[in-house]
């Protein structure tokens, strides 16, 4: 099959999954069962298949639902594209299908997720991060990372969070990220875990800067921590080693 066919069959492919993490989101936040029609969060009224469309469909209907005409969230095509796009940009490191492949899309995924619920609801869910957890182990476990190195940086990601928990009497932080860090561990290793958690720091403390500049937040405001460590975490699954080697080049 032509290199262009497969690209396109794993940009479509990310989409769907995209669709797939909002219908999650949204359930894990009513507690619905995921087996259920779609609907509209707003008239209650079900989604027919051509409307559900991952991207186009928003397109067509001008962003607004056919039934009610009351508009349709931009988070629906905003994680369907970014979806797409990560899976795309992880299946171009090597080109091929395999279980590293199927790694990377599923800590995406889970990524997205937290990424989102927190973003929404400022909270992290077990439900979403100790599953994750021991998908991820198994899957390095079975590329043939050691397991005193996923264990080791598991127990930093878990214990740096939970220092903090623990300093501040639950202030700071929350329980939801001391899980989010040992999920990190477990599917980074070390020294990706430090990576993600320094690179999640700055981009935190940059965005909150930039908040607090513009008047939309005050000093000492609540802000969903996760979000940040899980775009880290992306790009420290994409780029940690260049960026060690960058920084490892400034110490010389």
């Amino acid at each position: 099959m032509p290199l262009y066919l497969i690209l396109i069959f794993v940009f479509v492919f990310g989409l769907i999954i995209g669709s797939f993490l909002n219908c999650l989101i949204w359930r894990l936040n009513t507690g619905e069962s995921l087996w259920g029609r779609s609907y509209c969060p707003k008239c209650k009224k079900p989604i027919a298949w051509y409307d559900n469309v991952p991207v186009l469909s928003f397109v067509w209907l001008g962003g607004k639902c056919r039934s009610c005409g009351k508009p349709i969230s931009r988070q629906y095509p905003a994680v369907e594209l970014i979806t797409g796009l990560l899976f795309l940009a992880a299946f171009a490191g090597d080109f091929q299908f395999s279980i590293k492949l199927l790694r990377d899309w599923f800590l995406i995924s889970v990524m997205i997720v937290v990424f989102i619920y927190d973003l929404r609801w400022y909270l992290i869910l077990d439900a979403v991060t100790l599953p994750a957890c021991l998908v991820m182990l198994i899957l390095n476990l079975t590329l043939g990372l050691s397991w005193q190195n996923l264990l080791v940086s598991g127990i930093i990601g878990g214990s740096f969070f939970l220092t903090q928990f623990l300093l501040s009497r639950g202030r700071w932080i929350g329980g939801g990220d001391i899980r989010l860090g040992l999920l990190m561990g477990l599917s980074l290793g070390w020294p990706g875990v430090l990576v993600a958690i320094i690179i999640s720091y700055f981009i935190g403390s940059a965005v909150g800067l930039g908040l607090v500049a513009a008047g939309k937040k005050q000093w000492g405001s609540e802000v969903p921590l996760g979000v940040f460590l899980a775009v880290g975490t992306i790009i420290a699954l994409f780029w940690q080693e260049p960026i060690l080697n960058w920084y490892l080049n400034l110490k010389i």
